[in-house]
């Protein structure tokens, strides 16, 4: 078993691979078999999810399941994995939801299946691959990896009218950010080098490294925009609604719900931690873009008239809590944004779904061309409220928790911030259940909408486990929290530590800075619970 254990996140990684080797030998007209090889090793990849999230000590903040070997030591390149509480949700969250969306293709996709199957599962390689590498040269292969499927997805099963230029302007946006992100690393490795003597790709060797602030703005920059633009933060974000309005549905779940993430991961796992003064000097930049992001993405939802355009327009409101949250840097912030996190992948992942079922009954998305429809697909319309309520807040659900701690924390840090971030809660539940009215409720207008048939099982089990989790963590968030809680304050505390010992030794932040952002600076310091830095 203790080799099981150790070997976890490796099989994790390279079972869909196996997977795909085995599609090579299948015919491509054995569609049922095709799509049930992939469904089988997705949902041994999910098994031993659930093994490492049971397995997962939550009393430390040491990295777990850690994997390492040497790969190219001449350039100090290590096959280097682990796992801690900022990851492990990411993780379980991505081995989740890839079986339900190789269920959800089922029907959905009938030309070029193999492929379309085996870019699913190099998706869930590289996505796994990017939560728990511990090699930076590692990092990037698996964020690279994990491009080249979703850009194949949108541009070959998209929409037929602007699938290209979607995929194009996704794979753009993406690279400009890969390419600064890999100049960073590439500064970040010959900086070690040549403080230290060691040229390593190790990634926690670099947390020890004392970076002047000079070249942490820089790196900081750097870092910040390519993860910014997979996040998207505003003004960042304009690929998003196209890429989601023309992917295929299993592609905007994938893009929605994981992808996306990999942004913020990136500024919980590399910003923070190796650019802590930086971070700090570009509080109010990040806090004010995602305020931004909050009331700009709401308003511009409630103006669609696309389902789908409104839901990636919401991803950029939402996601922006999830940034607030990381930079209000406190507990409750931090530890709100990584559940939100999670939240928004289930909600907004079933929104798509959702609407992905509806296009297949009724071959458009736009809101006007439905209403009434609560009585035609009363059990669709109740799954359907559900998620919405869900995405909207709703106290008992799982987005309620996620916000409430990320509003908590960003209070405690800035209270203008907090107040103006609330206003995207008042804004979310004007444009979704609006939305929800004019698509359930009132007359059928259209003969067609009058012969739609209601959910099939098919449909139901796909729906089912995704409304069960939307419930768990609103009841009981500790399930997820306690998982979280020891790395977040170990994060929290080295961040603050180096900050204040930069200070101390002639950094640029002033006292007065550094009070603006909740630290206290006379007397001793210890980290609290609450909000970071206090006086004891």
């Amino acid at each position: 078993m203790a080799q099981f254990n150790m070997n976890l996140l490796s099989m994790m990684i390279f079972f869909p691979l196996l997977g795909v080797f085995l599609l090579l030998f299948v015919d491509k007209e054995n569609q049922a078999l095709i799509k049930g090889i992939g469904l089988f090793f997705s949902l041994m990849v999910f098994s031993l999810s659930l093994v490492l999230f049971v397995s997962f000590d939550p009393q430390t903040a040491e990295m777990q399941f850690v994997e390492s070997a040497t790969w190219l030591p001449e350039l100090g390149i290590t096959y280097h994995l682990g796992v801690d509480g900022i990851s492990l949700l990411l993780v379980v969250l991505t081995s989740f939801l890839t079986p339900i969306c190789i269920i959800a293709c089922w029907e959905d996709i009938t030309q070029k299946v193999r492929e379309f199957i085996i870019c699913i599962l190099f998706l869930e390689t590289g996505m796994i691959g990017v939560f728990v590498s511990l090699d930076f040269f590692l990092f990037y292969i698996f964020w690279e990896v994990m491009l080249i499927p979703m850009y194949l997805m949108i541009g070959i099963w998209g929409n037929p009218a602007r699938r290209v230029y979607a995929a194009i302007k996704f794979f753009i946006f993406t690279m400009v950010g890969s390419i600064l992100m890999l100049v960073a690393i590439l500064v970040l490795y010959f900086y070690h080098g040549a403080e230290t003597g060691n040229y390593t790709f190790d990634i926690l060797s670099f947390y020890t490294l004392d970076i002047p602030f000079s070249v942490q703005f820089w790196l900081f920059l750097a870092f910040a925009l390519a993860f910014a633009i997979k996040v998207p933060m505003f003004p960042f974000h304009t690929w998003l609604p196209d890429a989601h309005t023309e992917a295929p549905t299993v592609g905007s779940v994938i893009l929605a719900a994981v992808l996306l993430k990999m942004g913020t991961y990136g500024f919980l796992r590399f910003n923070l931690p190796l650019f802590p003064e930086a971070s700090y000097y570009f509080i109010p930049v990040m806090c004010a873009l995602a305020v931004i992001g909050i009331i700009y993405g709401a308003l511009v939802s409630m103006v669609q008239k696309d389902l789908k355009r409104l839901i990636a327009f919401s991803s950029v409101s939402h996601l922006g809590f999830v940034m607030l949250g990381i930079f209000a840097l406190n507990v409750q912030g931090v530890q709100g944004g990584i559940l939100q996190m999670i939240n928004h992948g289930l909600s907004t992942g079933a929104l798509f779904l959702i609407v992905g079922m509806l296009y297949e009954r009724r071959h458009t998305r736009m809101i006007a061309d439905f209403g009434g429809l609560s009585r035609q697909l009363p059990i669709f319309a109740a799954f359907f409220m559900i998620v919405t309520l869900s995405s909207i807040g709703l106290p008992g659900l799982n987005g309620f928790v996620g916000e409430f701690l990320i509003l908590l924390g960003a209070f405690k840090s800035n209270p203008a911030f907090a107040v103006l971030g609330a206003t995207g809660v008042i804004l979310a539940a004007c444009y979704m259940l609006w939305m929800f009215q004019r698509v359930m409720f009132g007359g059928i207008v259209y003969e067609e909408n009058k012969k739609l048939k209601d959910l099939s099982i098919r449909e139901i089990g796909l729906l089912i486990p995704i409304v069960i989790m939307i419930a768990w963590i609103g009841l009981y968030p500790k399930t997820f929290l306690s998982k979280t809680e020891t790395s977040v304050n170990h994060l929290l505390n080295q961040v603050h530590s180096r900050v204040l010992a930069d200070k101390n030794s002639g950094s640029l932040l002033s006292d007065k800075d550094l009070i603006s952002k909740g630290v206290v600076l006379s007397g001793g310091c210890s980290l609290s619970g609450s909000s970071g830095i206090t006086v004891r």
